[in-house]
């Protein structure tokens, strides 16, 4: 069975509580964590005192054994059954030397089992407990309930949501991101700061677009990866209007692209695309971006860095593809619907049905002969996730927003890939894109995985965020 994730757990005990409580949360998490296949790397009750954390020397064994697996933990469970040892807590963090994302959850007393024998303290644990890390310059998140216990559905969400963003943050950190060609000139909303990226580690390799066309230029037409990319993209969509010549040109330029993000280790792209592709190339590669976010390879057009960092993170949050959208029209008079675009980029997880065409809007000045390649499907209603990542450069800082809503069934007629959807207090939203600053296109998702994307930009990333209608009962993004 596939891990989920590897976190490392850190049982808190202060003595004078009885054993049992430890013991006892031992085997609720050893449960969940095999449910959910989670691998934890923590103390065992041969190394310490139950495998708990509480002395000095608990606290030196702990750290020890994060260090040993510090390649492999994505964050920290600290579980507090009883009151807990506040500074066994924070020193095993800091022996452990983890930079990745920690949930504090203490387990709930039980009204009638105040006496010596169950009564825990966990609640004022706790607070001692998160006053402690904050001293010592660890972040972490807290559960959505003060006290939750282990077997209670909400902290399995917590734990789910936790994992999720443990994945953003590591997957960010570390990113390796391609821009293909110069971003189109008539875009300065596409514009971003490599600097401030690469300081929240992540970096961006460029490549002259003229390179990519040169060597899809030499590729023979009868190569056999040519035919097999043709075959790829003809199983992928339906492909039964476009002309072979121009499937050719899509398939040389895919291959080209493939095998520079292999040599860099690239994990997602954003594209040149209008109007050097079709005025040189004589395609659109709507459809090669399509096929990348579909293997979980995300890929934006014109050039948006910062938009397919959106579209990363809520890869790496739902597990599911990503796509890059204009946030484009009313819905006729509902203030709190409207419509998403894009000429045909998005992976066709979020269509029931898709084919490879024109891109009708570009052809009016380009040709649309030179326009096949852009893909037309129309999203089902479903769960949304929406965010956009930005870099403010004149204040030195990366922004961002996130939020959920729903993929509608409202009728649409128009072309290329499209949604209708809903997002409670859209208006208030609206405004907060405009007098941000923030660019016209959005990430989206077919989730609801924002509070784990925010957590994660906000917390961890240090990111200035905008959780769009976060909902009542979650801590402050600090």
């Amino acid at each position: 069975m596939t891990t989920l994730a590897t976190l490392g757990v850190i049982l808190g005990n202060r003595d004078f509580f009885p054993d049992v409580l430890i013991t006892e949360a031992r085997r609720e998490l050893t449960k969940l964590f095999a449910e959910l296949s989670i691998d934890p790397v923590w103390l065992t009750p041969e190394q310490s005192k139950l495998g708990a954390v509480e002395t000095w020397g608990d606290a030196q064994k702990c750290g020890e054994l994060f260090r040993n697996n510090s390649a492999k933990i994505d964050g920290v469970l600290v579980c507090l059954p009883n009151f807990g040892d506040e500074k066994g807590v924070a020193d095993s963090l800091r022996l452990g030397k983890l930079d990745v994302p920690v949930l504090v959850q203490a387990c709930p007393d039980d009204l009638d089992q105040f006496g010596l024998d169950r009564r825990r303290d966990a609640f004022c644990g706790k607070i001692s407990a998160c006053n402690n890390l904050r001293q010592y310059g660890i972040k972490y998140t807290i559960t959505r309930d003060h006290t939750v216990a282990i077997s209670n559905p909400r902290f399995r969400e917590d734990l789910l949501n936790f994992v999720s963003t443990c994945k953003v943050v590591r997957g960010l950190r570390g990113a390796r991101i391609g821009a293909v060609g110069a971003r189109p000139n008539a875009f300065n909303t596409t514009r971003y700061s490599e600097k401030l990226f690469e300081a929240s580690g992540i970096t961006i390799n460029t490549i002259d677009m003229s390179e990519i066309l040169g060597d899809a230029g030499r590729i023979a037409h009868d190569d056999a990866r040519v035919k097999q990319r043709v075959d790829r993209i003809r199983a992928y969509a339906d492909a039964s209007a476009v002309p072979v010549e121009a499937l050719v040109k899509m398939a040389k330029y895919a291959l080209v692209v493939d095998d520079w993000m292999e040599s860099l280790s690239l994990t997602a792209t954003a594209l040149q695309c209008w109007s050097s592709l079709q005025k040189n190339y004589g395609v659109n590669v709507c459809s090669i971006m399509s096929m990348m976010s579909h293997a979980m390879l995300p890929s934006a057009c014109e050039v948006d860095i910062a938009g397919v960092v959106g579209m990363y993170a809520l890869q790496l949050a739902s597990g599911t593809p990503s796509a890059l959208v204009d946030w484009n029209n009313n819905y006729a008079g509902d203030p709190d619907k409207c419509v998403l675009f894009h000429c045909g980029n998005w992976a066709k997880d979020f269509a029931s049905e898709v084919r490879i065409a024109t891109a009708p809007i570009l052809g009016t000045t380009l040709g649309e002969e030179n326009t096949y390649g852009a893909m037309e499907g129309r999203t089902p209603a479903g769960p949304l996730t929406f965010g956009r990542v930005s870099t403010d450069d004149t204040a030195g800082k990366i922004t961002a927003y996130v939020g959920e809503g729903e993929f509608t069934d409202d009728p649409l007629n128009t072309f290329g890939m499209k949604a209708v959807v809903m997002v409670p207090n859209l208006q208030s939203l609206l405004h907060v894109i405009c007098q941000g600053g923030f660019e016209h296109h959005t990430a989206m998702s077919r989730s609801y995985s924002a509070t784990a994307v925010a957590e994660a930009f906000s917390r961890y990333l240090g990111w200035s965020t905008h959780h769009h209608n976060r909902p009542v009962g979650l801590p402050p993004l600090l």
